[in-house]
């Protein structure tokens, strides 16, 4: 039986906005694990170049590289919050790593459901 509350017309315009977000979602997460692997791939390359020595590039130098900045910007704003430590933690991780583990979480989320 039919949901009486629910017109069909709305129904259908909520899932096809559904879908296209969905399919958004998706395009970023593949966009973050590409980008996780050519940071990845840099990484060794580096690594190779330097005779073996390891080589890993935190968020924080990435950034600095694109847009200096901005950084400067961010990190003077996060002095400010009750969460300082936690952000430049962040900020000193691997940055392919942690591109990497959330577009891996969102191409989960938003990966394909099976009908039952």
């Amino acid at each position: 039986m039919r949901d009486a509350t629910c017109p069909v017309r709305f129904r259908r315009h909520f899932f096809k906005k559904a879908c296209v977000l969905t399919v958004l979602m998706r395009l970023i997460a593949l966009a973050m694990i590409v980008t996780a692997l050519v940071l990845l791939g840099a990484d060794a390359l580096t690594s190779l170049e330097k005779g073996g020595e390891i080589t890993v590039r935190s968020l924080g130098l990435i950034w600095s590289i694109i847009h200096p900045g901005s950084l400067a910007l961010f990190k003077d704003w996060a002095q400010h919050t009750f969460l300082a430590q936690t952000i430049y933690s962040a900020l000193a991780m691997p940055g392919w790593g942690l591109i990497g583990v959330f577009g891996v979480l969102i191409a989960f989320i938003f990966g394909r459901k099976h009908a039952e």
